[in-house]
C-alpha cells in the first residue's frame, strides 16, 4: 500500500511517498481504509523538529494525527465495529504510524463511529479539534450558562469548537481574531468579536473563564481581564509565566489525550447541527507537502486544512 513517510526532521520537503505491507488486524484492533485527515499544527511542528524534546518519534514517521474512513477489518476481541464502518481515528501516537496513509490499524478504543449526516471531510475536521475543545471547556473549565467566557484564536480549528461549544453551553461568547475573521467569529456564534490585529482586548469586562490557545504576551495580557477567583485555561502554545497568584485566578494547563469520550459528543452536536465543523481547504494526499507549507505561512486561519486520499 501506498504511505506518506519522512525519514528525518526538516521542511516539508522531507515528505514522500512510497509503498509499505498492508496492516493487519491484531487483537482488539481495527484496520481503516483511510479517507480524510486534517493537518494539524503539531504534525508541522513534529516533521520540522520543534518537538524532539518531548517526542521521539520512530523514523520513517507517518504524519497525521486523526482522520476519517471505513473499517475494512477487526481483529479478535473487537466487538464495537464491523466491516464497512464509517469511523473517526485517532492515530496510535508519534512511534506508531499517522493517519497520511491508504490503510491505518490502529486499537478500537482510538476509533470513534462517524455520524452518517457528516461527510469524511467534516469528520476529520472535527476529531483532533474536539479533543481540546472538549476538554477545556467540559472537563477544565466546566463552562456553564451566564458565564462570561474569552477565547483567542477563535477563527482557528479548536478556537472555533470553543466558540460553539460555549455558546451552545450557554455562556456568553467573545472571541480574538484576525480583523479579516470577524464576521466568521460571529457566524460560529461569539457575541463579541475583537480584532487582535487592531483593537484591544484588555478593555473586556471582566470575564469568568478565558481560554488561550496562543500563550505569550496574549497570556500575560489576559490576567486582567479576568474576575478574581475564576479561570485562565491554556493550551501549549509560547512560552507563558503563571501569575495566577498575583491576580487571583486559577491558571491550569489542559493536558490532551487521545480520549473517544471527548470526541463523540462533538460529533453528535455537528450530526444535530448545533456544531459547524470549519473545514479551511481541501487537498489531496498527494499535496501534503503544499498543505504543510500552507499551515506554517500562517495561511490557514479558520478550521481544519483536510488532505484527502
Amino acid at each position: 500500500m501506498l504511505t506518506c513517510f519522512y525519514r528525518g526532521y526538516g521542511g516539508p520537503e522531507v515528505l514522500e511517498f512510497g509503498e509499505v505491507p498492508e496492516p493487519k488486524a491484531e487483537a482488539g484492533q481495527v484496520v481503516v481504509k483511510m479517507a480524510a485527515a486534517s493537518v494539524t499544527p503539531f504534525d508541522c511542528k513534529l516533521r520540522a523538529g520543534k518537538l524532539k524534546d518531548y517526542f521521539s518519534p520512530l523514523f520513517p514517521n507517518t504524519p497525521g494525527r486523526d482522520g476519517t474512513g471505513t473499517v475494512v477489518a477487526v481483529g479478535p476481541d473487537v466487538s464495537d465495529f464491523q466491516v464497512g464502518d464509517r469511523v473517526c481515528v485517532m492515530a496510535p501516537g508519534t512511534e506508531a504510524p499517522g493517519t497520511c496513509t491508504d490503510l491505518l490499524a490502529c486499537h478500537a478504543s482510538l476509533v470513534v463511529p462517524l455520524p452518517d449526516e457528516l461527510t469524511m471531510e467534516e469528520g476529520a475536521s472535527l476529531v483532533n479539534a474536539s479533543l481540546s475543545a472538549w476538554i477545556c471547556a467540559v472537563r477544565v473549565a466546566k463552562v456553564k450558562p451566564g458565564d462570561k467566557v474569552l477565547v483567542h484564536a477563535g477563527a482557528g480549528a479548536v478556537g472555533g469548537l470553543l466558540v460553539q461549544l460555549c455558546r451552545h453551553l450557554g455562556a456568553e461568547v467573545t472571541a480574538t481574531c484576525r480583523s479579516t475573521n470577524k464576521d466568521y467569529v460571529k457566524s460560529l456564534g461569539a457575541h463579541n468579536a475583537i480584532a487582535y490585529d487592531g483593537e484591544d482586548f484588555t478593555t473586556l469586562e471582566p470575564q469568568d473563564v478565558v481560554f488561550d490557545l496562543m500563550g505569550g504576551d496574549v497570556h500575560d495580557r489576559s490576567y486582567g481581564v479576568l474576575k478574581r477567583g475564576r479561570h485562565l485555561v491554556y493550551l501549549t502554545a509560547a512560552p507563558i509565566v503563571d501569575r495566577g497568584a498575583e491576580f487571583g485566578v486559577t491558571v491550569t494547563r489542559a493536558m490532551i489525550k487521545d480520549d473517544r469520550e471527548a470526541v463523540a459528543p462533538i460529533l453528535a452536536l455537528a450530526a444535530q447541527g448545533k456544531i459547524k465543523p470549519q473545514i479551511a481547504r481541501t487537498l489531496p494526499l498527494s499535496d501534503v507537502a503544499e498543505a504543510h507549507r500552507l499551515m506554517e505561512a500562517g495561511e490557514i486561519t479558520r478550521g481544519r486544512l483536510i488532505l484527502t486520499m
